[in-house]
């Protein structure tokens, strides 16, 4: 079947309720069937921040209150300290510096601050001590950033679910990590192998991966069924063109491996194997030509180089 260009306009605003599709409902009952009996039994999902949660309840609201999450972000000093650094930073500084947590969210907007305390929340609840994921959250925080940039960018594509999705893309690992003995030398295994996908070898060595891992992170924290959807199938880029899968989710996995690919060349990375084989088709699914890249890459180093 010929790859179609996603649909245009594509979802609903960020914080409608999103419907339980047949693509998100398959993915719940794999979730609840492996839970149950199989490999995901051993994994140890970190409990949902207490911040978080509390923020979701607010946001989820038809007219979200501002004071609401300034009082929750006032609850942690540093998670106060972070946003009038962020407030500060060149990407939103259009005046004087802000010196008070409230000139910090007034400057920044509901929408930036939810993302700025998610961020700060999700790298608390799951620290990453392992050399072989050094910078992880430094680089979660790039591709959510470079996903937020393309969001502006693509007509339809949420700005929030894009965000999310980048920021919890590879949860996964660390998660597997933690509760996984033996998972330290699967990473090293898998970035080494060439003969097969690094799922693969998660796969053959834990009867799981990263991708299922990070899909149930999504579904135990309550985030959108199209992040989690979009979680589970992230590897699975041959779905791209395929009717069984959402639009919506196939749009956050094509946006997501242009995300990775800045990132990586960004960070003097090569190409990773994902993009060498589907780039093209995740480009003609997002309606992104060659012309679109260079600029799109000149005006996103500065926001990385935040990050």
């Amino acid at each position: 079947m010929a790859l179609q260009r996603r649909p245009i306009p594509m979802t609903a605003p960020a914080r409608a309720t999103v419907p339980t599709s047949s693509t998100t409902s398959s993915i719940q009952t794999e979730l609840d069937v492996a839970r149950a009996r199989g490999a995901l039994r051993q994994i140890v999902v970190p409990p949902c921040p207490d911040l978080l949660a509390r923020l979701q309840a607010v946001l989820a609201e038809a007219q979200p209150d501002l004071q609401v999450v300034a009082r929750l972000a006032s609850s942690d000093v540093a998670m106060s300290a972070t946003l009038v650094r962020v407030a500060n930073s060149p990407a939103y500084t259009t005046g004087g510096p802000v010196n008070t947590l409230g000139q910090a969210l007034n400057r920044l907007g509901l929408d930036i601050t939810a993302q700025t305390m998610t961020a700060f929340a999700v790298k608390h609840a799951i620290p990453v001590n392992h050399p072989r994921l050094k910078g992880f959250w430094q680089r979660a925080t790039r591709q959510a950033l470079t996903l937020r940039f393309l969001a502006r960018q693509l007509p339809g594509l949420s700005e929030d679910l894009a965000y999310t999705y980048g920021l919890f893309c590879h949860v996964g690992l660390p998660v597997l990590l933690q509760s996984v003995r033996g998972y330290g030398s699967t990473l090293v295994e898998a970035a080494a192998r060439i003969d097969r996908p690094f799922v693969a070898t998660e796969n053959a060595n834990h009867g799981t991966d990263h991708a299922v891992v990070g899909a149930l992170v999504a579904r135990a924290w309550h985030l959108s069924p199209v992040v989690m959807a979009s979680l589970r199938l992230h590897h699975d880029l041959d779905a791209l063109g395929q009717q069984r899968v959402d639009s919506e989710v196939q749009t956050l996995m094509a946006a997501g491996l242009l995300a990775e690919s800045f990132v990586n060349r960004y960070e003097g990375l090569p190409e990773g194997a994902d993009w060498r084989s589907h780039g093209s088709r995740a480009l003609l699914w997002l309606g992104a030509g060659d012309v679109d890249l260079p600029a799109w890459e000149e005006q996103l180093h500065p926001l990385l180089d935040e990050a």
